[in-house]
């Protein structure tokens, strides 16, 4: 039982990790500009590569290391509106947050800033930018409450009875409800002109835009380190591991870089799935947890063949429908979010400032309302303090 303990650990960190976030990460690609063949592609690359990178970071220093793509970060494109300069843009800006992954490794001064950045202003922001998608089960129950009735109870009495599998539970219940959805209104499912039910990539040429880095790949770097790559450490430190920090982030930002220009936005360590490899369920022995690693890697890469499928199901559901269940996904999040930006008495003000500026979805000079909440939240905060 104990030989199989860490295989079994890595098997559940893919499934419950894929199955409850990538419909965000869908959500996400599609608003930045994305059609449904290359938010496909952009799914497909990310989940390979990030998947081999688990299994190369726990085989080289015989850890439990995971890494996912980045949820806050596809949250924050799904909030944020179209990327100004299209597509292309887009996918410029995730290259330059790959970069900045790698620089972060190895110049020191980069994790100075990073870390100066005051945590409740960071996450007053990601709560600003979750907001509206977390608005999204609420809106679909008005609208259209049959179809997204079902999900919630589903999702609500797993919460209560087995929460590790709430959102997988929630995801399948959503699939039956557009199944039956489609089957009523005698609609068929046929994949848009140029994507594919199989796995398929799509080369995107880069351009660079000031707005699109300002107003994309800046939120998108602070975001996926504030709430993803810091918070993995911390979970690997939890339970007695020291994650390498140079090797993660040239693993993940040259993973990043590589994904880019397939449509993939960002890879970071994993921090919510991480501990479910590294914890007591992957065997007392936590010499061989690393197995869990290898075996998450392996499971992922076999989840990677259904991104064209998955995301050809949720271009044909009913509108707003695959919005609810990644509000749902998100909703943990955005409350953990908001506890961390109200924590300090003395930074609610500015972190308030933050919260609203990044959720109203304000744009200035091209540039969108995450970076101009953290913008706000700091002049806020130095003139009080």
């Amino acid at each position: 039982m104990q030989n199989t303990q860490p295989v079994v650990a890595g098997l559940v960190t893919a499934l419950v990790g894929f199955t409850s976030s990538f419909v965000v990460v869908i959500a996400g690609l599609r608003v930045a500009g994305a059609n449904p063949a290359q938010a496909a592609s952009g799914l497909f690359v990310l989940t390979v590569v990030f998947a081999l990178g688990i299994m190369v970071l726990s085989v080289r220093y015989r850890m439990p290391i995971t890494l996912a793509w980045s949820t806050p970060g596809a949250a924050m494109l799904a909030g944020a509106g179209a990327v100004p300069g299209g597509w292309s843009a887009a996918v410029g800006a995730f290259l330059v947050v790959g970069i900045a992954m790698v620089a972060t490794g190895f110049l020191p001064f980069l994790s100075d800033l990073v870390s100066r950045i005051p945590t409740s202003l960071a996450q007053a922001m990601l709560a600003g930018v979750l907001m509206m998608l977390c608005l999204a089960p609420v809106k679909s129950l008005s609208e259209q409450p049959w179809l997204t009735l079902p999900i919630l109870a589903v999702w609500l009495l797993a919460l209560r009875w087995v929460p590790r599998w709430a959102l997988p539970l929630a995801l399948v219940s959503a699939l039956v409800v557009i199944g039956v959805d489609l089957y009523v209104r005698g609609v068929g499912v046929h994949p848009a002109d140029g994507q594919s039910c199989w796995p398929t990539v799509q080369f995107t040429m880069p351009t660079f835009t000031v707005a699109a880095l300002i107003g994309t790949a800046l939120p998108l770097y602070i975001v996926t380190m504030a709430s993803q790559n810091v918070p993995g450490v911390a979970v690997l430190k939890s339970f007695g591991y020291a994650a390498p920090w140079r090797a993660s982030m040239a693993v993940t930002g040259v993973g990043t870089m590589l994904a880019a220009c397939f449509g993939g936005h960002a890879i970071n360590l994993a921090a919510l799935s991480a501990a479910l490899a590294a914890g007591d369920d992957a065997g007392p022995d936590r010499s061989r947890r690393w197995i869990a690693g290898v075996s998450a890697g392996a499971v992922y890469v076999a989840l990677a063949l259904l991104a064209g499928g998955l995301t050809v199901l949720t271009a044909v559901a009913p509108a707003g429908l695959i919005e609810a269940v990644a509000g749902l996904a998100l909703l943990g999040t955005f409350a953990s979010s908001v506890v961390g930006a109200l924590a300090d008495e003395q930074d609610r003000i500015p972190s308030a400032l933050t919260f609203v500026t990044a959720g109203a979805g304000m744009t200035i000079a091209g540039i969108g309302g995450a970076f101009w909440g953290l913008v706000i939240g700091l002049v806020a905060r130095r003139v009080l303090r």
